[in-house]
């Protein structure tokens, strides 16, 4: 049980056992691995505290309906289980400004808690204008070979690199 407490685990192990869920997923729920939908649902759950009517005759949620299903337990589980993780490797840190971001941008929390926010809520607006996302897309797209997830995985590779260039001023340095 050693490998519970590793820092880090190999990425084949943890590639096996993504593609091993991901099969799960398909034999138990005849759907594809998949966590965007969860935040919307989320939002309805939320929404429903406050406007239930309004909610209720949503189209949207008339039609993927606003309950907890397995793929909501599954990102739930994903937060659980990297925290738990990161208590049992000791690779706990609690810290609100990264020592790289500090680095390139100052040490102002408020700053970094503010692109943080607006980062999330575009990565969250990409999700869901493209169907899904980064699992959605790339991993459950590319075990399907579905030429739509090889070309999300490409964009999302090139995004995330063309990103960290235009933030971290690489191409002016």
């Amino acid at each position: 049980m050693d490998w519970i407490t590793m820092e880090r685990w190999s990425p084949y192990a943890v590639g096996i056992g993504i593609g091993l869920l991901s099969c799960l997923t398909f034999v138990l729920s005849n759907k594809s691995l998949g966590c965007s939908t969860s935040f919307v649902t989320s939002a309805g759950m939320i929404g429903r505290l406050f406007s239930k009517k309004r909610v209720d005759s949503n189209p949207y949620y008339k039609k993927m309906g606003v309950t907890v299903d397995w793929q909501w337990m599954l990102v739930l589980g994903i937060a659980i289980g990297s925290f738990l993780g990161a208590i049992l490797s000791r690779g706990l840190i609690l810290e609100w400004v990264p020592t790289v971001w500090a680095e390139a941008f100052g040490s102002s929390p408020v700053t970094r808690w503010v692109v943080a926010l607006v980062g999330g809520v575009l990565m969250g607006f990409g999700a869901r204008w493209a169907g899904g996302c980064t699992s959605g897309h790339g991993i459950s797209g590319g075990l399907q070979l579905a030429l739509s997830g090889w070309v999300a995985v490409m964009t999302f590779f090139a995004g995330g690199i063309a990103t960290a260039m235009l933030i971290f001023n690489v191409l002016g340095a």
